[in-house]
């Protein structure tokens, strides 16, 4: 599949993922509430509906890029979307996910779904860092990750900062190395977070203790 340069979207064009109405939405019961089972039974498909929003309200989506794409086909270019979403709740999960559909709306669905599917957890400090400095690298792309001091903020830009906010990283410092694709840049930072690990988790690996570490 080839991608085309054609038609690029603003951000104030771009739909957030909360906009993006649910797979069941304008389903109607078939059954009525007026004998008692199905009293019970609304009682637990409406417990399980609260639940099901309370899981998904931990989650936040940002859609960082939408571009119309091609593909050669008999006869013709079928034309289609693909949307880059990240998601992450912002305390450690952060996930990012692509989508391809014939609307908007279904390529942001898709990417959300996609997401959830390649979830990292990163670890965190007491002061929102990451433990030690780490690198990434997809494609063509390279990102440095180093912690950071309280009050410094998140010093990076592109989709690597919203992938680091999304994991809810307040205190860091990123550059970017190499390619300036998006999506490439989002992969390499989510292999930099991967590769983290804490300094009891180092120690143990290296069959030390966690004071030699220090000294």
């Amino acid at each position: 599949m080839t991608e085309s340069n054609v038609q690029q979207f603003a951000p104030d064009d771009i739909p957030a993922a909360s906009d993006v109405p649910a797979a069941a939405e304008g389903q109607q019961e078939r059954r009525g509430g007026g004998g008692k089972g199905d009293r019970r039974g609304g009682g637990r498909r409406g417990s399980g509906d609260r639940r099901a929003q309370e899981r998904d309200s931990e989650w936040q989506e940002r859609v960082v890029q939408i571009r119309r794409v091609s593909k050669t086909v008999k006869g013709g270019k079928k034309m289609s979307f693909r949307a880059i979403v990240i998601v992450g709740n912002e305390r450690g999960q952060v996930g990012v996910g692509v989508g391809k559909a014939g609307d908007v709306i279904g390529a942001v669905r898709k990417g959300v779904a996609d997401g959830k599917k390649h979830l990292v957890k990163v670890p965190l400090t007491r002061t929102n860092s990451v433990p030690t400095e780490s690198r990434g690298r997809d494609g063509a792309a390279s990102v440095l990750i180093r912690p950071a001091a309280p009050g410094t903020g998140v010093i990076a830009g592109g989709s690597i900062r919203t992938v680091l906010e999304l994991a809810g990283i307040k205190n860091v410092l990123a550059k970017r190395l190499g390619s300036k694709t998006p999506l490439n840049n989002a992969r390499a930072a989510m292999e930099a977070l991967s590769a983290l690990r804490t300094h009891k988790e180092a120690a143990k690996e290296r069959g030390i203790s966690l004071e030699q570490i220090y000294s």
